[in-house]
């Protein structure tokens, strides 16, 4: 490994350790610091840690090696994606943002779902902070899994003898560095880290592609329409209408992500969301293009210089260290890394509230202090990491598959509750129940049944798209079935 490339890699973990300890002074002396940074952070801060922990590194291996193995028909995934951010902002962020502070101060999202509907307040708890816990570690271990095979690829044979694979040290390293910060530091550890990250992983993302396209084997860009592939570059081709929307219903997913629209909780005046949306939305269009171009350039780079790419998802790494000085290589491992840390230590936080605000101070020690309960968070971190450890420890797992089912669990789970929670009055706790249960298990059970991935006799049907409408239909039948009920008990 070429010195310069480690010299910049150990710079940023320096800068994500001492953003960790700035905010361990800053904001760490109660539950609203520890949690929501004291619903403190400015639009850009708010905006870049929504976009750096929703993306992941989905964005630098999972999207690209998709583009790079089927070609731009899987751009409709960002198409969708970008849509669904934009109602998100629009609809979610300014309602979620005034309606958490007024309805009790509420630090989580089952907090929210409480103070919002308190005929069911434990039930509603419990369960929302079940779901949260279960796909928060699923989606962590594919942030792992992404960590894994950074190390795997780029420090092949580099590392020092540890008796773990290449592999499974990145994933230590990678778990390591994010717990440090993400406990010490909290929330605003967390989103000022992921402010860092976003700028360097939208950096990585525009200037890749053009050094593929027009640096030396190149060709000037010229050789991605001579992809030995039919309809590479078609945005139709082999698509189906089950493919289609599978692919745009992607979006479906923002409403109910909850290390997303936290920090919408935690802007600092509801008057600066429509501001932190443009940023945000500004900051994921160039990111997803660069994504995109990047699995479409890749491809062609390899076909025209004869190299062969055994794992499409890990065409970023390999090309970062082909075409870069080391210290820019260094730089570009350095936005991966930052693509993946930012979501894990965002996921890690999200799961360790819930933990210790759902579940510690509900159930065990109601009367538990501030310090206390930012004590127990910490603890919940490191739990809720040991278990995506052990799910990430399989090196054939893939990150699109992962972050997929995990998206898709929290958007039919939380997607129409969270939408018609904020926007329907006649919504009842019963029915913010059985949307919630109704959306989890029907995800879980497309799943199992395989209906993903072939559904009547065709491809398979995205397991958001049953799971979401189904809970949005049981929340509208039994709200109104209860509606009568809820008025006389209140």
């Amino acid at each position: 490994m070429n010195p310069y490339t480690i010299a910049t890699l150990a710079a940023y973990f320096v800068l994500m350790l001492a953003i960790g300890l700035y905010a361990w002074r800053k904001s760490t002396q109660d539950s609203a610091g520890y949690l929501l940074a004291g619903r403190n952070l400015p639009p850009s801060v708010a905006a870049l840690s929504a976009g750096a922990s929703d993306m992941s590194g989905w964005l630098l291996l999972g999207l690209p090696g998709a583009l790079y193995a089927s070609g731009l028909v899987e751009a409709w995934i960002a198409i969708g994606l970008t849509a669904g951010a934009a109602a998100n902002w629009i609809i979610v962020a300014p309602r979620l943002r005034e309606q958490t502070e007024r309805m009790g101060n509420a630090l989580t999202i089952p907090q929210f779902l409480a103070n919002r509907f308190p005929e069911r307040a434990t039930l509603l708890r419990v369960t929302s902070a079940v779901i949260i816990v279960a796909f928060f570690t699923v989606y962590t271990a594919s942030g792992m899994v992404g960590g894994g095979k950074l190390f795997a690829t780029a420090f092949a044979g580099v590392l020092p003898p540890t008796g773990l694979s290449d592999y499974m040290l990145g994933i230590w390293i990678t778990a390591g560095i994010v717990l440090v910060y993400t406990m010490i530091g909290g929330f605003l550890a967390v989103s000022l880290t992921d402010f860092v990250q976003g700028l360097i992983m939208m950096v990585a993302l525009v200037v890749m592609p053009l050094v593929i396209m027009f640096g030396p084997g190149g060709s000037a860009g010229g050789s991605i329409v001579a992809v030995p592939q039919e309809g590479f570059l078609s945005l139709t081709q082999g698509l189906s209408g089950i493919g289609l929307v599978s692919a745009v219903t992607w979006g479906l997913g923002y409403f109910g992500q909850p290390h997303i629209i936290v920090r919408f909780m935690a802007i600092d005046r509801v008057e600066n969301v429509p501001r932190a949306g443009w940023i945000g939305m500004g900051w994921m269009v160039i990111s997803l293009v660069g994504a995109v171009a990047m699995g479409l350039a890749g491809r062609a780079y390899v076909e025209r210089n004869g190299l062969v790419v055994e794992d499409p998802e890990t065409i970023f790494i390999i090309l970062a260290n082909l075409l870069f000085h080391p210290a820019v290589t260094g730089f570009l491992y350095a936005a991966l890394l930052a693509a993946i840390m930012s979501t894990i230590s965002s996921q890690l936080l999200v799961s360790s509230s819930s933990l210790t605000e759902d579940f510690y101070r509900l159930f065990l020690r109601r009367d538990a202090s501030e310090r206390e309960a930012v004590n127990i968070g910490r603890v919940s971190v490191a739990l809720v990491a040991a278990a995506a450890m052990v799910i990430a420890a399989d090196p054939e797992s893939e990150v699109l598959g992962l972050v997929a089912n995990a998206w898709a669990g929290f958007g039919a789970a939380f997607g129409p509750l969270i939408l018609l929670g904020l926007t329907w009055d006649r919504m009842t706790g019963a029915g913010a129940v059985a949307g919630l249960v109704t959306g989890a298990l029907v995800v879980a059970g497309w799943i199992a049944l395989g209906w993903n991935k072939a559904f009547l006799g065709g491809p398979g049907l995205y397991e958001i798209v049953p799971g979401f409408f189904a809970a949005l239909a049981a929340i509208v039948a039994v709200s109104l079935l209860t509606a009568d009920r809820r008025r006389a008990a209140l």
